[in-house]
């Protein structure tokens, strides 16, 4: 075979037809699998973000359990503070050490009070940091079915389409491979424009086969000679005559000759 320098603007524009023909087929499967595959993406993302979420609740909700423990603590030893000091009233000797644990005994309340308060504030920031984990994890479980749901889906396609697309994928490789890599830029890029993937097309109808746009006569006579690439001047998809898809077997054959010596 020629090398990629070597093709002539025919053989060039056989090839480039022949990878589209190969690319649209990979579409066509990409289209069966329709949304299911950035749906299971977005899905995962959200799992993930979820157990996040989860996880700092519950971080949190632990860090309101220690500071009720120690506000607990604190009020053990203030209460048990409180009955030493009042033992120790009834055995004062003058008004100064009366005055002084007096003193200490409403010091000692005030703080039983606080922490009291405390412990409150803590049980009520809980509760919303429950009640918000509660829902998270709801979301969860709502979220892993859903995404098994869409796994099943996606791989009961991809079982039917996986041998299919394994050989349409090896094909394009060995098509692109024929191709120069500044034509195969640019097809990449017009690719990458539309939607529907097209960027080589045929005139039909004398239209362009992408964009449906009128393809004058004297356009339609100088693709068929076939002597330079030539770009539809409405859409910039590449544009073949209708006789190259006979023309075009013979690339197909040549390919497929070339893939099983390979093989």
């Amino acid at each position: 075979m020629a090398k990629k320098k070597d093709l002539t603007v025919s053989e060039k524009l056989k090839f480039l037809y022949n990878l589209q023909k190969v690319d649209s087929q990979l579409d066509e499967i990409e289209i069966l699998k329709g949304e299911l595959p950035m749906e299971v993406s977005d899905l995962e993302d959200d799992i993930a973000g979820l157990e996040t979420r989860i996880s700092n609740l519950q971080a949190s909700v632990e860090e309101h359990d220690q500071e009720i423990r120690d506000k607990e603590d604190a009020i053990k030893n203030a209460k048990s503070l409180l009955e030493r000091y009042n033992t120790q009233i009834n055995n004062v000797k003058n008004n100064r050490e009366f005055e002084a644990l007096t003193k200490e005994i409403e010091l000692q309340k005030l703080d039983v009070k606080l922490f009291e308060k405390r412990i409150a504030e803590q049980d009520k920031n809980k509760a919303i940091k429950l009640e918000s984990l509660e829902r998270a994890q709801e979301r969860l479980d709502k979220k892993k079915e859903d995404l098994d749901v869409k796994k099943v889906e996606l791989q009961e396609i991809i079982s039917k389409t996986e041998e299919d697309e394994e050989k349409l994928l090896k094909k394009s490789e060995r098509a692109r491979k024929k191709i120069d890599d500044r034509l195969l830029k640019s097809y990449d890029k017009i690719r990458a424009n539309y939607r529907n993937g097209l960027a080589v097309v045929q005139v039909e109808r004398d239209s362009c086969g992408g964009c449906f746009n009128h393809i004058p006569p004297q356009i339609q006579l100088e693709l068929s000679q076939r002597k330079k690439i030539m770009a539809c001047e409405h859409c910039g998809r590449v544009l073949v005559d209708d006789d190259i898809q006979n023309v075009g077997k013979k690339v197909k054959e040549e390919t497929e000759e070339t893939s099983t010596a390979e093989e």
